[in-house]
């Protein structure tokens, strides 16, 4: 079986690890793809999935100050073990048939330092060249340790005493903890460690920069880093940060998964808006290389390929989506292929060993900034296959959807008071509309793909956003006012900038988007055409039946031979499966609150094929699920 699989690897041209085809090695899969070739469970049988076991982290937390930890664990299954991670920086090993702890670690993490996404994805594998596997966790608390697989215990050898500070050595430092963090998994190619980082939204023009590192998987020494912002004013990209603003400025972070092409010793990094996200006139032109997807070469850290999504972003249209590797056959050829996508709801497919299109971009004029100060890009690239996977439209008032009279009229009212043109509608002080929101489009789940079917399969969130530029004199008034009368209100200072910020989710008095449903979807695209071959309404708002289908999710696909595609992710308390050719739902079953994460699958020792959810609640007030701390485990009886 295991020559099978990379005989299979060989002919599907997709990057595969030396393990199992039972095995679920990395945290998007090989490659990003998040398919599995097992098909024990199968259209046929699936209906008759059940839960086999649960096991409970006990890692549920709400801070007395801050938001509540976000279980979004994907987990691995590599050695007939299952491993994880969970928010509150504990590493656990489990029995996979039974779910029994095998054992944990603990990196006593500060629970109380207001992290601003309280959530820790999963961890990353590698095997030495003297057969010991590790275990590689990055903490929210910016630290990256090596464990050995079997015990749990720090490799000695790595690092300091088994972890490396990643907040050290950076840049811009930051001058609060809770600034810097890390949420998602590190890229493992050859033996190389390669680590982005998440960085605070909003906060001012110098919040922490983004370098991505590349650490010896061994010893930890340093191997190379890449600043998003070019240092260098001679470097390429130095021309689009005007006057001395490269230098000042922060952020344009990997905060999503980096995702390694061990074929073409290549890692694709997705990046942020540079700091802050609302207001650009300190950071002038288009920013390279933020809101990108980057190709650098594992070895030296090189840049080697870019393609910007967004140019000079004020919208906080980061890419998120983890890239996705496959290939596009035509016209006879097969072409390695890489798909972006971003929250604006547009999806790039790009020619990975140049970046170049393969479907074709042009760039558009967008409506431009009445900000003092401002200076908005005169055009955006769009895709012109595939087509916006979400609506980019102007909403006027009149289109205002509420569930009743009293709602809709409530919606027109304050949609009445923005500045509404569609997608790129810039920040204003008077307010604007932003379509999709910072939310919308494609989020850090991301994409899966069927080779046999030659289907990506992608959710995407339509969930429009409020946002107002307040002021400096103003913004303290202004947020405490606003503060005290709720609505959901966010607030910024974006310090260094002559604006603070307010953004909310324009949503109605019974707590629904005043935009028409669906507000969330499931899509599948062709992979060699690019067009859309189906999209259903994802999941259930849990206000009642009569709400209209259609939710948005924060959570990714899984795609098997068996010709499923199992979901979760959504607001309500279920996983579901889908028809991957039909996208017909064929099976759904309750969990103990709700998924914000992506499920995985892997044959077991005893021959059995598992579907594993991460269930942690979204952390959101009544009547969501509450908070929760499940893995759950389904098989066949």
């Amino acid at each position: 079986m295991r020559a099978f699989g990379v005989f299979l690897c060989f002919i599907l041209a997709i990057p595969c690890l030396a393990v199992s085809p039972g095995d679920w090695p990395a945290y998007e899969g090989d490659g990003g793809q998040k398919f599995s070739r097992l098909d024990q469970i199968n259209l046929k049988n699936v209906a008759s999935l059940k839960v086999a076991w649960t096991y409970h982290t006990g890692d549920a937390y709400q801070p007395k100050d801050g938001r509540a930890t976000a279980f979004e664990a994907t987990p691995l299954y590599v050695d007939a073990t299952v491993f994880l991670a969970t928010p509150l920086g504990r590493a656990i090993a489990l029995n996979p048939v039974t779910g029994q702890v095998r054992w944990t670690f603990d990196a006593k993490i500060d629970r109380n330092a207001g992290y601003g996404d309280y959530a820790t994805r999963g961890v990353s594998t590698w095997k030495a060249p003297n057969g010991r596997r590790r275990i590689y966790l990055a903490t929210i608390d910016a630290r990256l340790i090596a464990l050995d697989a079997e015990t749990g215990r720090p490799c000695l050898d790595f690092g300091d005493k088994g972890e490396i500070n990643l907040r050290n050595g950076l840049r811009i430092p930051p001058d609060n903890p809770s600034d810097y963090e890390e949420t998602s998994p590190p890229a493992i190619i050859g033996a190389t460690v390669v680590v982005g980082s998440g960085v605070a939204d909003n906060g001012s023009v110098r919040m922490p920069s983004g370098e991505v590192r590349a650490f010896d998987a061994t010893t930890g020494k340093l191997k190379w880093e890449w600043d998003p912002i070019p240092q260098n004013p001679k470097a390429i990209g130095a021309n689009t940060w005007k006057n001395g603003s490269a230098a000042k400025t922060g952020a344009a972070n990997a905060w999503s998964v980096i995702v390694a092409d061990r074929q073409r010793n290549l890692v694709f990094v997705p990046t942020g808006s540079a700091s802050p996200d609302y207001y650009g006139g300190e950071r002038r032109g288009w920013n390279l290389f933020a809101n990108s997807i980057v190709a650098l070469n594992a070895e030296t850290g090189k840049m080697v390929w870019y393609f910007q999504t967004v140019h000079h972003d004020l919208w906080d249209y980061d890419v998120a989506s983890p890239p996705l590797l496959f290939d596009v056959h035509r016209n006879g050829h097969s072409i390695p292929a890489i798909a972006v996508g971003s929250k604006t709801g547009n999806l790039f497919i790009l020619n990975r060993e140049t970046g170049k299109p393969i479907f074709g971009v042009e760039e558009r004029p967008v409506p431009q900034s009445d900000v003092p100060g401002e200076e908005t890009a005169a055009t955006q690239p769009f895709p012109v296959l595939p087509q916006p996977l979400v609506p980019q439209g102007k909403v006027t008032p009149d289109q205002a959807w509420g569930p009743d009279a009293a709602g809709r009229a409530w919606c027109r009212a304050e949609l009445s008071k923005l500045r509404s043109e569609g997608i790129f509608t810039p920040p204003s002080v008077s307010g604007s509309f932003m379509v999709p929101g910072n939310i919308g489009g494609m989020a850090w789940g991301g994409a899966a793909y069927d080779p046999g079917r030659r289907l990506l399969i992608i959710p995407v969130n339509n969930l429009p956003a409020e946002v107002r530029l307040i002021p400096r004199a103003k913004f303290h008034e202004e947020r405490d006012r606003g503060r005290k009368l709720g609505g959901d209100w966010e607030f910024a200072p974006q310090a260094g900038t002559p604006f603070g910020m307010a953004r909310r989710f324009l949503r109605g008095p019974k707590g629904l988007p005043c935009t028409a449903p669906p507000w969330g979807m499931l899509t599948a695209i062709d992979a060699d055409t690019a067009e859309t071959k189906w999209q259903v309404p994802l999941g259930q708002f849990p206000f009642g039946p009569d709400v209209p289908k259609g939710v948005p999710s924060l959570g990714g696909p899984l795609v098997t031979a068996g010709g499923l595609v199992f979901m979760a992710g959504t607001l309500d308390p279920h996983i579901r499966a889908f028809d991957v050719v039909t996208g017909h739902e064929v099976w759904q079953a309750t969990l103990p609150t709700s998924a914000r994460s992506s499920p995985m699958t892997f044959k077991g020792p005893d021959g059995k094929q598992y579907v594993l959810i991460a269930a942690g609640g979204h952390g959101l007030p009544t009547p969501m699920p509450p908070l929760g701390d499940s893995l759950v485990a389904f098989r066949l009886p």
